[in-house]
C-alpha cells in the first residue's frame, strides 16, 4: 500500500465534531444525567468514543467488545465471535453500544442480542455511519450520525488493512 493513495473527503472533521456535539446533547437529554455504560466496538469506534465522551455531560463508564468472524481460509465470513462480554457487568444499567459503521448490520445485531442477555436496564446503539444498502437484519441503530452511499470509506477509526484510522475525517480511496 502506498502512503500516497489518493483520498477524497466524504465527511469533514468539522462536520463530524458538530454531529457529535449534537448527539451528545441528545444523549444528555435522553438519559437525564443518569450514568451511561458506553460499550465501544473495537477498533473502529475508538475515535468516535473518544470525542463523544468529551462532549457528554452525563456520567459514563467504558467497556469494549470485539467482533470477529473467521471463515474458510480466513477469507470468507464465518460465524461471528464476540469477545469482551465475559467480565462485563451491565445488569440494571443504561447501556449505549457505539460502533463505527452499520453496513450489513450483522455484527451490531449480534452484539446487541448478546448484550440483551446480560439484562441491562436500557440498551441502545449509536453509529457514526450507516451505509445505504439492503440488509438481511431487521435491527436499526437508535442514533445515526451520517448516512453514506455504498462506498468503501476510511478515516476517523475506519481502516483499510489497519491503515488510515487516524485520519480526521471520512474519506473514500479513489484508486481502490
Amino acid at each position: 500500500m502506498k502512503i500516497k493513495d489518493e483520498l477524497e473527503v466524504v465527511i469533514s472533521q468539522e462536520e463530524i465534531l458538530k454531529k457529535i456535539s449534537d448527539v451528545a446533547k441528545q444523549l444528555d437529554d435522553d438519559y437525564a444525567g443518569q450514568e451511561i455504560v458506553i460499550v465501544m466496538v473495537m477498533k473502529g469506534a475508538i475515535c468516535l468514543v473518544a470525542d463523544l465522551i468529551r462532549h457528554l455531560s452525563s456520567p459514563c463508564s467504558l467497556e469494549f467488545v470485539r467482533g470477529s468472524s473467521y471463515g474458510a481460509r480466513g477469507v470468507e465470513r464465518g460465524d461471528l465471535i464476540v469477545t469482551g462480554l465475559e467480565e462485563m457487568h451491565i445488569a440494571g444499567k443504561h447501556v449505549l453500544v457505539v460502533d463505527d459503521i452499520f453496513d450489513s448490520g450483522t455484527t451490531l445485531t449480534a452484539i446487541m442480542n448478546q448484550l440483551k442477555k446480560l439484562q441491562p436496564k436500557t440498551l441502545k446503539s449509536l453509529v457514526l455511519l450507516s451505509k445505504q444498502v439492503e440488509r438481511k437484519v431487521n435491527y436499526t441503530p437508535d442514533y445515526v450520525l451520517f448516512e453514506v452511499e455504498n462506498r468503501f470509506v476510511v478515516g476517523y477509526g475506519l481502516d483499510y488493512k489497519e491503515h488510515y484510522r487516524g485520519l480526521p475525517g471520512i474519506y473514500t480511496m479513489v484508486n481502490l
